[in-house]
């Protein structure tokens, strides 16, 4: 039990300490969730692999690039985890990492989640995962509002852009399955002054993207995906890359043989490990970094 104890704080004090810069996204209550009276929750069912649940509070974690390294630009990054839970380190914080080591300044979002009924929250989410019909009734409220945090995300970055240190018009969005779906709703929702000036939606769901209005600007995409994903989100990358094509944006596909869903920032020995590299060299292509 002590054993116990003593590795609960660790980890609790490791999440505080990297959590110290940190931005809230509202002053009070977010709308939607004003009676929301629960706090947010984080396990770890394995090494380096923190999952965040009942998120009520939006926020983001800033991880500045250095001024030695930095170059202007930056990333907002949505963690995915079907709107129930966050992978906070490999869709989040090692993201985050990385695009420090390229100059880029990242922002890791934490949106509002479903309240978990448990102190478990795989036990409600994996059945559910059988039935994405029923977990899309579920989420739809909190997609919506996962979608506003998002927003308010772009314009708390963009509006403080000078502060930041940052470039006003080379702001990303990044997101991971639902954080992908969180991506997309942003850039379709967002009227055009908070709309991301860059797009990575990383094997996304596409269901459930909210909004229509296209950007206005030409907002390059960089999507990816790999073909054996285990929830056959494959179709939602190509479509999305499609119709991105289709309405004159600089679009990009990279579909991998191997790698299956939530690839992340996690090394797997398959094919998907190569989008990393790929995204380094789009963002190289596209002036938003320096050669590595």
């Amino acid at each position: 039990m002590k054993q116990i104890l003593v590795l609960f704080l660790l980890l609790f004090t490791t999440f505080q300490i990297q959590a110290q810069n940190s931005i809230k996204l509202y002053q009070g209550k977010a709308l939607g969730s004003e009676e929301w009276t629960w706090t947010e929750k984080v396990i770890t069912p394995s090494p380096g692999n923190r999952i965040l649940y009942d998120v009520s509070e939006p926020e983001l974690l800033h991880f500045p690039a250095s001024k030695e390294k930095s170059n202007g630009t930056s990333i907002i990054v949505a963690p995915g985890g079907a709107f129930h839970i966050l992978s906070l380190d490999n869709e989040g914080i090692r993201v985050a990492e990385w695009l420090n080591e390229l100059g880029i300044s990242a922002f890791v979002l934490k949106y509002r989640l479903v309240k978990s009924q448990t102190d478990n929250p795989f036990e409600t989410l994996i059945p559910l995962m059988q039935d994405k019909d029923k977990l899309d009734s579920i989420n739809a409220p909190v997609v919506e509002m996962a979608k506003n945090d998002g927003i308010e995300a772009m314009k708390y970055v963009r509006s403080n852009a000078k502060e930041l240190g940052i470039d006003p018009n080379k702001i990303g969005f990044m997101g991971f399955s639902a954080g992908g779906t969180v991506t997309m709703s942003v850039a379709l929702s967002a009227s055009e002054e908070w709309k991301p000036d860059f797009l990575a939606p990383i094997y996304l769901y596409r269901k459930a993207v909210l909004g229509v209005q296209m950007p206005l600007k030409k907002t390059p995409i960089f999507v990816a995906v790999a073909s054996d994903d285990e929830l056959e989100f494959m179709p939602h990358s190509v479509s999305l890359y499609q119709d991105w094509f289709a309405a004159g944006h600089p679009s990009e596909l990279h579909v991998y043989e191997n790698g299956g869903h939530g690839f992340g920032f996690a090394k797997k020995g398959t094919s998907s490990d190569q989008w990393t590299k790929d995204f380094e060299h789009w963002l190289y292509i596209r002036g938003l970094i320096d050669r590595q």
